[in-house]
């Protein structure tokens, strides 16, 4: 596993409410100005089932390098994926795992260039998912081989806007809960990852931005955060990784028109928070599915 890697009807009153002016902070400039060297891998699923890898790095000009990937899926079913984890194998070669979403049915995938393995694998998980369009899975760690975790798997129905979420007890049974309310979101992106909370950036169909923050207590309480007014709603994937301390290098994808562009976003704080457009990236992206891929270990997600 990585090592990141009010009422709902409240959130949501907020949410699909009017909105206000944007204003841009500088309180974030720092963060946001030290995105120079930062890389992020933005992991496609194509229309055939293959894996397709852009690693985008955040130079002057924008660069971008894609790598053919394996085939993994029966053309045509992959729907959504969560991020994928690359963990190093010993003695030689990779496997990269996480979760998908094909038809109507939730999967663990994984391929591998370990020898002795089976290149590509798939378990289920379970049925019902035929109408979410994104999950994802949190998971924060005290310290590496540390025993204080917090994780949580979670799916949005984009249709009635329902985000829904997951929790393991003790014994390892998963609980769900849900929120409702959030039928004007057109997609999300996990930006931070803490003991006590998790943190979606969301772009609505009217082209708003927000922080959906859900701490981890129950039932479900999102706490939603207005960053942006308009100019979202052409993006249909939004791909986020740790960039700095404290920000976040997100990749916003228009599959309409198969253009990317990267944003370095500061510390999220409401319209304070820094968003500054680094351009676009190289290539044409019009694959189904985008997620992250990030290697095992890394630190956890800090953008809010």
């Amino acid at each position: 596993m990585k090592l990141k890697r009010t009422a709902a009807t409240v959130a949501s009153a907020v949410l699909l409410g009017g909105l206000a002016t944007t204003t841009t902070g500088s309180a974030n400039a720092a963060t946001v100005s030290a995105t120079a060297a930062c890389t992020m891998n933005v992991t496609g699923i194509t229309s055939a089932g293959d894996i397709s890898g852009t690693q985008v790095t955040a130079t002057s000009p924008v660069t971008a390098k894609t790598v053919k990937g394996p085939h993994l899926f029966t053309a045509g079913v992959a729907k959504a994926a969560s991020t994928w984890t690359e963990s190093l194998d010993v003695p030689a070669g990779a496997t990269t795992t996480g979760l998908a979403i094909l038809n109507d049915t939730l999967y663990s995938a994984y391929y591998s260039t370990m020898s002795g393995v089976p290149p590509t694998g798939l378990k289920k998980v379970g049925p019902g998912w035929g109408y979410f369009n994104f999950v994802e899975e949190s998971f924060w760690q005290q310290a590496p081989g540390s025993t204080v975790t917090a994780t949580a798997r979670y799916g949005f129905e984009n249709g009635p806007g329902y985000l829904h979420r997951w929790r393991k007890d003790a014994k390892g049974v998963w609980h769900g809960d849900v929120a409702t309310g959030f039928s004007a979101v057109k997609t999300m992106a996990l930006i931070s990852e803490t003991q006590t909370y998790d943190t979606f950036l969301a772009n609505t169909r009217g082209g708003a931005l927000y922080t959906i923050r859900i701490p981890r207590t129950a039932p479900i309480k999102p706490i939603v955060k207005k960053v942006r007014t308009s100019t979202w709603q052409t993006f249909e994937s939004l791909v986020a990784e740790k960039c700095g301390s404290q920000g976040t290098l997100l990749t916003a994808i228009d599959k309409d028109t198969g253009a990317a562009y990267l944003y370095a976003v500061g510390h999220a704080n409401g319209t304070a928070t820094v968003i500054k457009g680094l351009g676009k990236v190289p290539g044409t992206f019009k694959d189904p599915v985008y997620s992250l891929t990030t290697p095992e270990g890394v630190a956890p997600l800090s953008g809010e």
